[in-house]
């Protein structure tokens, strides 16, 4: 004798499994949301002091001081805004790559290295829709603007200054992280996945980190800007070799910090994310 399942566990299945399926389509959009807000949690006052080195090219204990200055109440300003912007960011990015790789895979005939570096730009582009809140974040930290701007609502101007260096930055990087955590990974010695997920996502985040130091700097002096023109990236960058009096190793003041909290940060994001990819 077959045992039927009752109709009521077959009417059950129906309506849970389209969402169970869906669930399953947005989970690499969930793990980079997730990853991104563990990252911010924890680097946040580490990215504080790597930003008044950018902006002011001054040395790690003199951006410390400054911190130390405006006082605890102020060390955590500003959160809000990366806090925003990187758990968006990076839920796009992860999640925008899987779905344009398969949509492209199915509808073109190209190498898959083409079509992952195709879906890596557009998702880097996408990203760039939310540069009004990495604009909001330049202004909230620096020290100059604590008296004009108290919340993120006061900056309702200007957002999108800065935007040719973040699609230079997030187009390139993306493919290349996309691109080389895979044979990165496979090149480690054998360990524990979390372990090898974290070393392959910092050792990236470090060279991407280092790579894009100068682009940074550039546009961090672009969206440190209120009013006036809206001046390129070639005319800004023109301006800060000329202050650092023409210097390579000057524009590259705070690179150590940035190394190592991209070598955190990375690890971090790329860890979670592959940690929550497997037990969701």
């Amino acid at each position: 004798m077959v045992l039927q399942r009752p109709p009521i566990l077959k009417s059950l299945k129906q309506d849970v499994s389209p969402h169970i399926t869906n669930f399953g389509e947005m989970k690499h959009y969930l793990c980079g949301c997730c990853a991104a807000f563990n990252n911010v949690a924890i680097t946040f006052p580490v990215q504080k002091v790597l930003f008044r080195q950018q902006l002011y090219g001054i040395k790690t204990r003199d951006a410390i001081l400054q911190l130390r200055r405006d006082g605890f109440r102020n060390l955590y300003r500003g959160m809000l805004p990366p806090l925003m912007q990187k758990t968006t960011t990076l839920a796009l990015m992860f999640g925008l790559y899987e779905d344009l790789s398969c949509l492209l895979r199915k509808h073109v005939s190209a190498p898959e290295f083409a079509t992952r570096s195709v879906a890596a730009v557009l998702a880097g582009t996408t990203e760039a829709i939310f540069i009004p809140l990495e604009r909001v974040q330049t202004l909230l930290q620096d020290h100059k603007h604590h008296d004009k701007f108290t919340n993120t609502t006061r900056l309702s101007r200007e957002y999108y200054r800065g935007l040719v260096p973040i699609l230079f930055r997030n187009g390139i990087s993306n493919v290349l992280f996309f691109g080389l955590r895979g044979p990165i990974k496979e090149h480690l010695p054998t360990a524990a996945n979390l372990v090898n997920d974290f070393i392959c996502g910092g050792l990236l985040g470090a060279m991407l980190g280092f790579l894009f130091f100068p682009v940074n700097v550039v546009k961090t002096r672009i969206q440190s800007q209120i009013g006036g023109e809206f001046q390129s990236f070639p005319k800004v960058f023109k301006k800060i070799w000329l202050e650092r009096d023409r210097k390579v190793t000057n524009l590259f003041r705070g690179v150590h910090l940035n190394y190592h909290q991209s070598l955190i940060s990375w690890g971090i994001i790329n860890a979670t994310y592959e940690f929550l990819l497997k037990i969701i």
